[in-house]
């Protein structure tokens, strides 16, 4: 018998897919698994027991991924669960930010009691008017799940779309309408594009990205969209554009006190993700990946170890080595393995970064004395057996 703990309320779609293995403990010190959606756990203390935790969203940034890693702890996140529902916010950003809806929506509450507001309105609506976002330009900064969504769906808008992503994906680029241009600078998506919408990961590289000298360089009256993360924006320089004229709007899913309230800016309470929808892909997402790691040993989406997969074990045996990525430890296992007159019937093994992990089909059971052999080699981080 399997456990898991939530950390925060995981929609009940994706618990049951746990199988009849699994069964849910209040204890986190007693977990197999840990799911989690955006509780802080980088104070948290792991126990020797923990295999793996799944984050039911994209982003990861409040799960210490290194200290799991050496820990031997996988981490999984649910890319593209959520895309959607992120997509259908972006433009609702955009229309919200060129149409003035919410300023029209608030006139009619504000004379809600005026008999005579059918025949008002004929003349109040001219201060909301707004422009049209087809044949605009849109950059998408990022073309992961979320970006290739919304620059094909903005295509289809009748926009046009200009996409950045140095390191786009195989997959997202089959998946990309021929329509969107393909740009090697972004620079250029700053110079030309009247709305820019970014998807792309925090990281050092990524941090304030949009800052005050892509503003300078960006049309007059562009409209930036922030549907990803906060600190992705240099907000301060935004709200400098926005006083001179060169930000028309500023759509943010992240408010803060720099931004909440201000003019010119549609601050939303982090709303991409949150809709039912998105929340039940999540979390059947993280359930499939925990029950396929605990159950076959293998890993799929995971942020801090390589993505290995040998499907499910035919062999006698299966075991799963989580190691350093050096060389020479390989040939110590598998070493380890032929002294004990156990036959390897496949193997798998990946790198990422500094960190390796090892699928292993035998044909023979493990003993323990197989396991403490390999647990006590240098750079060896985990070991478990699968089967």
């Amino acid at each position: 018998m399997y456990t898991y703990h939530n950390l925060n309320p995981i929609s009940q779609k994706g618990l049951d897919k746990f199988s009849t293995s699994y069964k849910k403990t209040d204890d986190v010190n007693d977990a197999d698994a840990i799911l989690v959606r955006s509780a802080k756990m980088h104070d948290m203390e792991f126990s020797d027991k923990l295999l793996c935790i799944a984050r039911a969203g994209a982003g990861v940034n409040n799960i210490p991924l290194e200290k799991a890693a050496d820990q031997g702890i996988v981490v999984f996140n649910t890319p593209g669960a959520n895309a959607n529902a992120v997509k259908e916010m972006v433009f609702t950003g955009m229309l919200l930010a060129s149409r003035d809806v919410l300023g029209g929506a608030a006139w009619s509450v504000d004379n809600a009691s005026d008999p005579d507001i059918s025949k008002n309105m004929e003349k109040a609506k001219k201060a909301f008017a707004g422009t049209e976002i087809a044949g605009k330009k849109l950059g998408v900064i990022g073309l992961g799940a979320i970006g290739v969504l919304v620059a094909n769906a903005a295509c289809h808008m009748g926009m046009e779309v200009y996409g950045y992503d140095p390191y786009i994906s195989v997959s997202a680029a089959w998946s990309l309408s021929r329509d969107v241009k393909h740009i090697a600078n972004v620079e250029d998506i700053y110079r030309e594009c009247d709305f820019i919408t970014i998807h792309v990961p925090l990281l050092d590289s990524t941090k304030e990205m949009i800052n005050r000298s892509a503003i300078e360089i960006m049309k007059k009256g562009v409209i930036i969209l922030n549907f990803a993360r906060d600190l992705l924006v240099d907000e301060k320089s935004v709200m400098d554009g926005i006083a001179s004229g060169r930000v028309r709007k500023y759509v943010t899913d992240f408010p803060n006190p720099v931004t909440a309230g201000k003019d010119g800016v549609i601050a939303l309470p982090h709303l991409g993700a949150s809709t039912e929808e998105a929340e039940d892909n999540c979390a059947v997402m993280a359930v499939s990946e925990i029950m396929d790691y605990i159950e076959n040993g293998n890993i799929k989406n995971s942020v801090n170890y390589p993505n290995c997969d040998l499907g499910p074990c035919t062999t006698t045996g299966r075991l799963t080595v989580i190691h350093h990525n050096q060389k020479g430890i390989i040939a110590k296992y598998t070493t380890i393995l032929g002294d004990a007159d156990i036959n390897v019937a496949d193997m798998s093994n990946k790198t990422k970064g500094e960190y390796a992990y090892a699928i292993i089909d035998v044909d023979s059971p493990i003993t323990d004395e197989v396991v403490e052999k390999l647990k006590n080699s240098e750079g060896v981080i985990r070991v478990r057996v699968v089967k």
